[in-house]
């Protein structure tokens, strides 16, 4: 940004070679021009250098922000998770049509081993109570005897 300087000190000088003064009103006119490009020229140059400070900064804030993601996005060596107990994964289900609304929803079974239980349905929103004695849709291997099968024959 050294030739912004440079131009205008050339301008100064060609305005001291050319005599003028700020007597005239055309000497105060351009006498006041140069000084407003000198002006100019100094927010330039103090604003290029803000903006390289800001890019040093950025590219500092990039380098961190990438390390982060290094760190949080990584690839999980996944056969840590093995030792975990494969049970849960066994939940049953029994399947309850809504009354309201003719839904098929499911609830864990192990809710269904109190007396009465209220769940709200997906679709409609109501309170639905199941009451055990209910006849229930949920066979498996290891039926539970809660209901008869002559609809499956």
């Amino acid at each position: 940004m050294e030739y912004l300087y440079e131009k205008v000190a050339y301008l100064k000088g060609l305005a001291d070679g050319l005599e003028l003064k700020g007597s005239s009103k055309e000497g105060k006119l351009l006498l006041s021009v140069i000084d407003i490009l000198e002006d100019y020229a100094d927010a330039i140059v103090e604003i290029s250098q803000e903006q390289d400070d800001l890019s040093e900064y950025v590219e500092a804030l990039d380098e961190d922000l990438m390390d982060v993601e290094d760190e949080l996005f990584e690839e999980d060596d996944y056969d840590d998770y093995d030792d975990y107990d494969d049970d849960e994964d066994d939940v049953e289900f029994a399947e309850v049509e809504c009354p309201y609304c003719g839904d098929e929803l499911y609830v864990d079974e192990d809710l269904l081993e109190e007396e009465e239980v209220e769940v709200a349905c997906p679709k409609c929103n109501r309170t639905i109570t199941v009451i055990e004695d209910i006849e229930l849709d949920h066979c498996h291997d290891d039926c539970c005897g809660h209901h008869n099968h002559e609809d499956e024959e």
